[in-house]
């Protein structure tokens, strides 16, 4: 054996030693990962990502992966020449685009996310909200107000839903199988109908149901940053409040951390803790739950 040989042996070893606690410390718990974003569209990311949800099964954790699509579903919908009607900014989803929303996360996407957890030597099974009834949603609506007049309008979003009732039944036979669910979040209401939830609220609701021990939410952005663009290791809610109230959370972020406080829940049941993770490093997942120092924003109580 060589010297290089010999030395790169006692690394790898002197990583898994470091990684060996927190293995220990995740085996038997169930960990939601919510994933979208760059790392989706992105082949090495992608393929970084089945990797690391294939070894926490190994490890004994149990992943459920859920997943969005939105720019996959804005260009089916182009490539089908279906126009998206916006109202106030916000896409409306017409009878025609639920169609198309549904033929794309719960058909081509899931489907890919499966096959290629699968091709990491873990059994990995597509899903989606429909499935045995296990989220049911209501119509959701938006609120806004006019500027002019300064009343509040209610915007009509068609068939989007947010999720009213979990039945954790069918993921519980499929995690106690040592399969992995995969979940597009598509879902029945109670009209009957087929609506498009939001995949980060949807996490939310599934992570909760099943009093997952982590959320993990894959973003375009290292986590929450300070007011001089550091990342803030972690928060409690009570610190997440006060940084939405003084702007240091702000856009896009604002909706993300509400989500990750609602999964929480109250003391005695919900999620233990919600990270938001760099979806942009590879092998983000591992790095987060197998390192000390993890790889974003950990939000607790």
């Amino acid at each position: 054996m060589t010297e290089v040989s010999a030395n790169k042996g006692q690394l790898e070893a002197a990583i898994l030693a470091q990684a060996l606690p927190y293995m220990q410390r995740h085996a038997g718990k169930k960990i939601v990962i919510k994933y979208g974003g760059h790392a989706m569209g992105d082949t090495e990311l992608g393929q970084a990502f089945c990797q690391d949800v294939a070894m926490l099964n190994q490890a004994g954790v149990h992943p459920i992966v859920v997943h969005g699509g939105g720019p996959q579903i804005g260009a089916m919908l182009e490539r089908m020449n279906i126009k998206s009607e916006f109202r106030d900014g916000l896409r409306v989803t017409d009878a025609e685009t639920v169609e198309v929303v549904e033929m794309v996360l719960a058909g081509s996407i899931n489907k890919q996310i499966v096959a290629s957890i699968n091709a990491e030597g873990a059994r990995a099974v597509g899903l989606c909200g429909k499935d045995g009834n296990m989220v049911l949603v209501e119509k959701a609506t938006r609120k806004t107000v006019d500027p002019d007049s300064n009343i509040e309008k209610v915007i009509d979003l068609g068939f989007v839903g947010e999720p009213k009732k979990v039945d954790r039944a069918v993921l519980d036979m499929v995690i106690e199988s040592g399969l992995i669910p995969v979940i597009a979040p598509v879902c029945f209401g109670d009209d009957g109908n087929t609506y498009n939830v939001n995949a980060d609220t949807f996490a939310g609701a599934i992570a909760e149901a099943l009093d997952a021990s982590r959320l993990l939410f894959l973003t375009d952005v290292p986590g929450v940053l300070d007011g001089n663009g550091q990342l803030i290791k972690e928060l409690t809610v009570g610190d997440a409040y006060k940084l939405i109230d003084d702007g240091t959370i702000n856009g896009g972020m604002i909706p993300k951390v509400e989500t990750c406080i609602a999964a929480l829940g109250e003391a005695d049941s919900g999620v233990e803790g919600v990270v938001i993770v760099n979806g942009k490093e590879p092998h983000a997942v591992l790095l987060e739950l197998f390192t000390e120092h993890g790889a974003g924003t950990f939000i607790k109580r």
